[in-house]
């Protein structure tokens, strides 16, 4: 699994032919632009402009006292600097700002003799008494940074706890995962993935749990840890998905909440055979999943009907039907959630992974998963709006 607020590597992929194509990210590519089509470049330049900025103040400052009569006075610009270095340096820049600004006042004052004079003095005493000012307001903005960076430590590793990367292979597979929260600085919300391999195969789920928040961690946390233990025991897929209902049932009964109690998980799950082939799969009421072939061909594995979403049997006790389709050597298997094939752009406009993949090669399941995220925040002009969830897996070619 890619780590979420991590590093996310970039595999080159190739066309229908086999010709590597350059990305966004590649030397010769297109620039990519950042969120909502902000220029890179006008990022940079800003960030540049707000770190000399304190030192800014500080020579708009002597240029002032200097060329203007001295019932004026620059004591705002001077006063200001250290107090804009506060929350963007580190202490020891902030002190550094502090000690410029009061020096440069008490330079000014040297060439213009005014040094001992009443307003000169109250000067130096208001600049210093906001470097000090800046300084404890520094110690408290590092007091806060280190707060948040332990919630999102301990944040990531829940993360980990619940959601497990997978290994890069199992069974002969390569597997590869990508977890997105929509939530800004979240690391795990409703959307879920699992591996496991069996005396029966690799297993694999992806996916939704309904609802935000808390409530909807948890009930992640009830689906991993049921197919975990139902992917090891039950002898069919269906058996699995069964499991997994009635995980929910009993967690929504001792839940108070109305999304635990009216909850539901839309959820599609995978069975590689050892020795086979194929591909077993069971949908209940998620976005199918979509097998890329070797050469680019790429199919839809819907089946005919569709059950119900797990945690919705009191509704109906319709049976899942199991899908089985060819699983070639070199082909890869995806699976995703509704946070891929509903991301709009600014017309409104769906992504369709299936048509952004079709006639495409990547060298591997991550190199898929990395395109196809990069082309989804693309498509989308800046954050994705909803949890995503992406599992990929290859057979190997030899």
């Amino acid at each position: 699994m890619g780590q979420p607020g991590g590093e996310r590597r970039t595999g080159q992929f190739h066309d229908r032919a086999g010709r590597p194509s350059r990305g966004a990210h590649e030397p010769g590519g297109v620039p990519s632009p950042g969120p909502a089509g902000v220029d890179p470049r006008r990022i940079v330049w800003t960030r540049s402009f707000v770190r000399a900025l304190p030192v800014l103040l500080v020579a708009a400052g002597i240029v002032y006292d200097y060329f203007t009569p001295s019932e004026f006075t620059a004591t705002p610009l001077f006063a200001a600097a250290p107090l804009v270095a506060a929350p963007l340096f580190s202490l020891r820049g902030t002190v550094l700002a502090g000690v410029l600004a009061v020096g440069a006042v008490l330079v000014t004052h040297c060439v213009l003799d005014i040094v001992l004079q009443v307003d000169a003095v109250t000067e130096v005493v208001t600049v210093a008494m906001a470097a000090v000012l800046a300084v404890l307001i520094n110690s408290v903005v590092r007091r806060g940074d280190e707060r948040l960076a332990s919630v999102r430590e301990i944040a990531e590793f829940a993360q980990r706890a619940v959601l497990p990367e997978p290994e890069a292979l199992i069974a002969g597979l390569e597997v590869a995962a990508r977890y997105e929260a929509a939530q800004e600085d979240a690391f795990i919300g409703g959307d879920l993935y699992a591996v496991q391999d069996s005396p029966y195969g690799v297993r694999l789920i992806v996916g939704d749990v309904r609802g935000k928040g808390m409530t909807a961690v948890a009930t992640v946390a009830t689906v991993v840890g049921a197919f975990g233990e139902a992917a090891e025991r039950e002898t069919a897929l269906e058996g699995v998905a069964e499991r997994l209902e009635r995980a929910l049932t009993r967690a929504g009964t001792r839940r108070d909440s109305v999304d635990a109690v009216e909850g539901f998980t839309t959820a599609v799950l995978a069975e590689i055979p050892p020795g086979e082939d194929v591909v077993r799969v069971v949908n209940r009421g998620h976005p199918p999943p979509l097998l890329l072939h070797a050469d680019g061909t790429l199919r839809t594995l819907s089946a005919e009907s569709f059950a119900l979403p797990l945690g919705m049997s009191e509704l109906g006790s319709l049976p899942a039907p199991t899908l089985r389709e060819g699983f070639p050597r070199g082909a890869t298997l995806l699976l995703h959630t509704d946070g891929l094939s509903e991301a709009r752009d600014a017309r409104g406009r769906f992504f369709d992974p299936a048509a952004w993949l079709a006639g495409r090669v990547f060298p591997g399941p991550d190199a898929l998963l990395t395109a196809l995220f990069d082309a989804a925040r693309e498509h989308t002009g800046g954050p994705l709006t909803d949890d995503l969830a992406l599992l990929a897996v290859r057979r190997h070619e030899k």
